[in-house]
């Protein structure tokens, strides 16, 4: 590993200590060698058991980890802020800590920031799992085949709502530390904001292969944190805390679009309620009145606007949610892929 590798693996730590090593384990077996893995501890409950399994594989694999712990509990957005700064790569590839990286990740990484010029944005694709890696529940792949995207507002419409699942997300860190800001700390949507401002001058590189898996069920550990404390509920996904993420998302896209002038709220926006079926079904299982008033917030944020949006409302009601994803399973597995709604630009194909 040279001292400034081509990959920082950047690793936002808060609990989970006993998946760790099995995130770890899968970044070290990769065939790739230019790259750091760079942990940050954000004092959780957990910190000495996160810090006893860094300070082994640290032992066992020298120069090729680090460790840092913040001195308080910054919450999700001001880790990943810390995450760009503490990092030594030209490249930041972020992973959950409870996730796993494929074999290859690291080399399609690489090949693909060096075979296309000023790329700012790898958009991979992704597996989830439930239990254990053998058992893949549903795959995340948006286009194709692989797909180079210029800087620019159409650009920036297509990757930022497919940026918010962390694992595997990479950014060019020169340009993120660039923009870095703290004004939307407690949204959990940083990476969003980093997205916006860094495609505004750099490309964007889609992948097809699958390079990371998410692991599912996971316990929501959001809300202990200052900035997050009153808009989430540590263990539960409320419907406040759900309409304050989506309000953070649009928020995010306004402020970027009137502070470097490029026209993406509308087609963001547009974009989020063509594919807002999990934002309505998180909250489903609520109560009907509940449901019903969080799904009206929604649609009053501007999803509304959106025929498919009330598509999947009035689905949900009339169907259930355990339908509608074994027929969004399927289309997907017939096509490969996920569908193309809205007209999507989808970039150039290579």
């Amino acid at each position: 590993m040279s001292a400034s590798p081509k990959l920082s693996v950047c690793i936002p730590a808060y609990n989970r200590a006993a998946v760790l090593p099995a995130l770890l384990d899968s970044i070290l077996a990769q065939d790739f060698d230019d790259y750091e893995i760079l942990i940050c501890e954000d004092r959780s409950r957990e910190r000495e058991q996160i810090r006893a399994v860094a300070e082994r594989y640290a032992l066992s694999c020298p120069g090729r980890i680090r460790y840092v712990e913040n001195e308080k509990n910054l919450g999700y957005d001001a880790n990943i802020r810390n995450l760009v700064a503490w990092a030594l790569g030209e490249y930041c590839v972020f992973m959950g800590n409870d996730d796993l990286m494929c074999p290859g990740a690291l080399a399609k990484v690489a090949s693909a920031v060096t075979r296309f010029s000023d790329v700012g944005v790898v958009l991979r694709s992704y597996a989830a799992f439930d239990g254990t890696p053998d058992n893949i529940v549903q795959t995340f792949r948006y286009f194709e085949q692989e797909r180079y995207f210029p800087p620019g507002p159409a650009t920036i419409a297509t990757i930022y709502r497919r940026s918010v699942v962390i694992p595997g997300m990479t950014l060019h860190r020169e340009t993120a530390l660039r923009w870095a800001d703290d004004r939307f700390d407690g949204v959990l949507l940083y990476q969003l904001y980093l997205v916006a401002n860094i495609l505004v001058e750099r490309g964007a590189v889609f992948l097809p292969d699958i390079i990371v898996l998410y692991r599912n069920g996971g316990i929501p550990e959001f809300g202990n944190s200052e900035a997050e404390r009153g808009k989430f509920v540590p263990t539960e996904h409320t419907p406040e805390s759900s309409l304050h993420f989506m309000q953070g998302m649009l928020d995010i896209a306004r402020h970027v679009e009137n502070a470097r002038g490029v026209a993406i709220f509308r087609p963001i926006l547009r974009d989020i309620g063509n594919y807002a079926y999990p934002i309505l079904a998180i909250q489903a299982g609520k109560s009907f009145g509940v449901f019903m008033r969080y799904a009206w917030e929604l649609a009053r944020m501007g999803l509304g606007r959106s025929a498919l949006f009330w598509a999947y409302w009035l689905a949900i009601v009339l169907l259930g949610t355990s339908r509608i994803e074994r027929l969004i399973l399927f289309v997907k597995a017939r096509l490969g892929h996920t569908p193309a709604l809205g007209g999507i630009y989808r970039g150039d194909s290579s």
